[in-house]
């Protein structure tokens, strides 16, 4: 499904996106040495054994990144112009390798562009959820998305 244009959203829409996700070593791994995260608890087992979680947590940078991403297809694809800001990043259980994790979206407000007329500011509340049902990420974000006549 392609996103929706900016007169199309209403404060309060819902959407529960139907991919999810299986979070791999490899992904882990990855995405820290591709951003420089030398952190142990992301990729020294025996460090993270020795942590209060007892095995390795999964980079929460990808975390938010895949929140993001798996929201794409049902809000902002082509019709996104610009992501203009994130807020309130929140992250209250940790993701391990292993988790299997989903994401909703709620609208939270809509504001018409001052500079680009049809267009608009969303203002998006999405959340990723894994297969204990428990919130593993949360964040504002603020898109300015095309108008349909744009």
């Amino acid at each position: 499904m392609a996103g929706k244009y900016f007169d199309q959203w209403q404060v309060g829409d819902t959407i529960t996106h139907v991919i999810r996700r299986t979070v791999t070593e490899t992904d882990n791994l990855l995405f820290s040495t591709m951003t420089h995260n030398p952190q142990p608890l992301h990729l020294d087992l025996e460090a993270a054994r020795e942590s209060e979680f007892g095995q390795i947590l999964v980079n929460g940078t990808f975390t938010f990144a895949l929140m993001i991403g798996l929201s794409v297809s049902d809000t902002t694809l082509g019709t996104l112009v610009a992501n203009l800001g994130y807020d309130k990043l929140e992250m209250p259980n940790p993701v391990f390798i292993g988790d299997t994790v989903r994401a909703d979206t709620v609208i939270q407000a809509l504001r018409p562009s001052k500079s680009r007329p049809g267009s608009g500011v969303v203002t998006f509340m999405h959340r990723l959820i894994n297969q204990r049902h428990e919130i593993v990420c949360s964040c504002l974000r603020m898109a300015l998305i095309k108008g349909a006549q744009t």
